[in-house]
């Protein structure tokens, strides 16, 4: 069983037994990464889509990309063709993976264990020149059933008592600079760790023992169960979360609203600069 990461040869040696997704996505053309999945993905992939699938309905106060009830979870999961002993192998176009991470991190929130993100991605995936197809795939629907486990996710209202972790590029935690939501800067008391940090120059996850010593440098002694990962609109903060497990640093929760729900409300607290 695959729990957070796998190889591009683990991939390739299971193209037939595992269930693959691609889930590349772009924010400023939500569809330019359908079209480059119909032009070309790993042979056997489904696409997921991070607002048509992976996305619940916006409020205008519950964030960007706020997570689907769980009943809709089942429902995707199903006709995606999960059941409780599918093994699931996810990437996108981004080295570690943050779109996937996100259906990683969904999958494990409604109890599915078996679930892994592509190490290096669909770049590495093509430079092995390792198979790929064109057009669209599907799966055959299976029975999803699973529970969601509320204890994996910090909601607004809880977050002082633990330790946040912003996965943000420092410039827009800073903020220096906010080109996406209503507001610059950060929730008080939140550290910095930026989700690329945990990939090393080839764009593979850093070896565990060098990702738990820069993030053990955020934790300074905190247990992983004590912190609470959040982002924009909770997407890179999954991919932080897979980050500590890779580390081994287990436990953490995911504020899923992220910085677009809490800045949404003008009376929360923005905190500016480094902490």
């Amino acid at each position: 069983m695959h729990t957070n990461i796998l190889s591009p040869n683990e991939l390739l040696t299971n193209l037939n037994t595992f269930a693959i997704f691609d889930c590349r996505f772009n924010l400023n053309d939500t569809e330019a990464m359908r079209r480059a999945y119909l032009e070309s993905h790993i042979a056997g992939a489904v696409y997921a889509h991070l607002d048509d699938d992976m996305s619940g309905i916006k409020t205008g106060h519950n964030g960007r990309h706020p997570l689907p009830t769980p009943d809709s979870l089942r429902a995707t999961f199903s006709k995606w063709g999960i059941d409780s002993q599918t093994q699931v192998a996810a990437y996108d176009d981004t080295g570690g993976g943050i779109a996937a991470a996100r259906l990683w991190w969904m999958l494990r929130y409604m109890g599915h264990q078996r679930a892994a993100i592509l190490n290096g991605g669909w770049n590495t995936w093509l430079k092995l020149n390792y198979p790929t197809r064109s057009g669209n795939e599907t799966r055959p629907a299976k029975a999803f059933s699973a529970d969601p486990h509320p204890s994996m996710i910090a909601e607004a209202d809880s977050l002082s008592a633990f330790t946040l972790i912003d996965a943000r590029a420092a410039p827009r935690y800073r903020g220096d600079e906010e080109p996406i939501d209503r507001v610059a800067g950060h929730i008080p008391s939140a550290k910095n760790f930026y989700w690329g940090d945990a990939l090393a120059p080839d764009q593979t996850f850093l070896p565990p023992d060098q990702l738990r010593a820069k993030l053990e440098t955020i934790l300074k002694g905190k247990s992983p169960d004590q912190v609470v990962c959040y982002c924009g609109s909770g997407v890179t903060a999954a991919f932080n979360m897979l980050a500590m497990e890779v580390a081994g640093l287990t436990g953490a929760k995911l504020y899923p609203g992220s910085w677009s729900e809490w800045s949404s409300d003008e009376k929360r607290p923005i905190a500016k600069g480094e902490e």
